[in-house]
């Protein structure tokens, strides 16, 4: 009897030990909860919602039939999203990155050879059997910058900068892809990708004789070496802009014009509604948003863009010492402002014209999805940064490193 009663004891001892194990976990799991709540930065994702109402609003207005597409691009860009925030990047990028930046390099290979051509231009590789294409210039994006601060992150700079040796050796990163992309050609989406990942450097820091002695090797070259192996249609552009602008340009002007301060109704936006203004939900839709807007309406816009931009900055001072955060984040501020720039530039008829739409604001799945992830796996990095491990699904437990001292 005696025997029974302490085997019922230890049993109700140990019952109790697993409940107050089972508290202190459900205790740790909420208290990690709430640190990721503090660390996502939710104010960088309010930042984007006037861009994307704007944009469907306008774009419902121009082209009805386009704003159901508009819905679903959102709601494959919110899924990138998530993917990108819950996928443990800390954990497998010493593994994962080298592999996709070898993938996409191999789909622009690829371009050259089995590439489908539209307009003139190959840039796009179909999904046998689907019927569907892809464009790999834009996950190339994604890739430089991950493999940016991937060697970055193993080879941090010394206080005066990187010397020569691992500029050169990261400059191969950026310089490769950007050769296969001019070749498509698609001089914007390289020049784009050339800008955003030596602004990446920059940021990071490099010794000042280098960029001397690049910035003087570019101001000669351009005349001498890159505007003579042009194609004849990008000399057109240049040439279009140095003289009398092209009709996109015109048509532009003229709708911009027509919005005066405070913008006209949407039935009084005849350029738009009329079909004046060429390719008008995407690569022109900022000369919708003054016909339709105004100069208040464009000032506000640019305005977001750059509360955008100079928080991405912030960010990335604010975490100078992380340095896979400082190159996502300073490599999206270059990007938004690359494409914001050129362009609204392009637009007003201060740039040739290219294809570069306005991010997240042009009409186009691709570059929503592209940001999208780009914004998850950046939200990704700040949420985690105090923790050692996780994983996707939130079912192990993730030690911050406070509590490990």
């Amino acid at each position: 009897m005696e025997r029974w009663f302490l085997t019922k004891s230890n049993q109700h001892l140990e019952i109790i030990s697993h409940l107050k194990i089972s508290i202190k976990s459900m205790k740790h799991l909420l208290e990690i909860d709430t640190k990721l709540l503090k660390n996502f930065n939710l104010i960088l994702m309010l930042q984007m919602i006037p861009l994307w109402v704007i944009s469907a609003m306008l774009v419902n207005e121009i082209q009805p039939s386009l704003y159901d597409k508009q819905m679903l691009y959102y709601a494959v860009a919110l899924v990138g999203f998530f993917v990108a925030f819950i996928m443990p990047w800390r954990k497998i990028l010493w593994w994962f990155v080298p592999i996709f930046y070898a993938i996409n390099l191999g789909l622009l290979v690829s371009v050259e050879f089995v590439g489908k051509s539209i307009l003139g231009a190959t840039r796009w590789v179909e999904i046998p059997g689907v019927g569907i294409t892809v464009q790999p210039s834009e996950f190339m994006k994604v890739a430089v910058l991950m493999m940016l601060g991937y060697i970055i992150s193993r080879n941090p700079p010394s206080k005066s900068g990187y010397g020569l040796w691992m500029f050169l050796k990261l400059s191969i990163v950026i310089l490769v892809p950007f050769v296969l992309i001019a070749k498509e050609p698609d001089l914007g989406t390289a020049l784009v990708l050339l800008i955003a990942g030596y602004g990446v450097l920059f940021i990071v820091g490099v010794k000042w004789q280098i960029w001397a002695v690049l910035v003087s090797f570019v101001v000669i070259a351009i005349p001498s070496l890159i505007y003579p192996n042009l194609h004849d249609y990008q000399k057109k552009r240049i040439n279009d802009f140095l003289n009398e602008p092209s009709y996109h340009v015109q048509q532009a002007l003229i709708a911009i014009g027509a919005g005066g301060v405070d913008g006209n109704q949407k039935d009084e936006a005849t350029q738009t509604q009329l079909k004046f203004l060429p390719i008008s939900t995407s690569d022109f839709i900022f000369a919708y948003l003054g016909e339709r807007f105004g100069f208040v309406g464009m000032v506000s816009i640019v305005l977001v863009y750059i509360l955008l931009i100079f928080h991405l900055l912030f960010i990335a001072s604010q975490h100078n010492e992380d340095y896979l955060i400082q190159v996502f984040a300073s490599g999206l501020a270059f990007l938004f402002f690359v494409y914001m720039t050129v362009n609204i530039y392009m637009i007003i008829g201060l740039a040739p014209v290219v294809g570069l739409p306005l991010p997240m604001f042009s009409h186009g799945g691709t570059s929503f999805i592209i940001f999208s992830v780009i914004f998850g796996i950046l939200q990704n990095l700040i949420a985690f940064k105090d923790f050692l491990k996780y994983n996707s699904d939130h079912k192990t437990f993730m030690l911050s490193k406070n509590r490990l001292k």
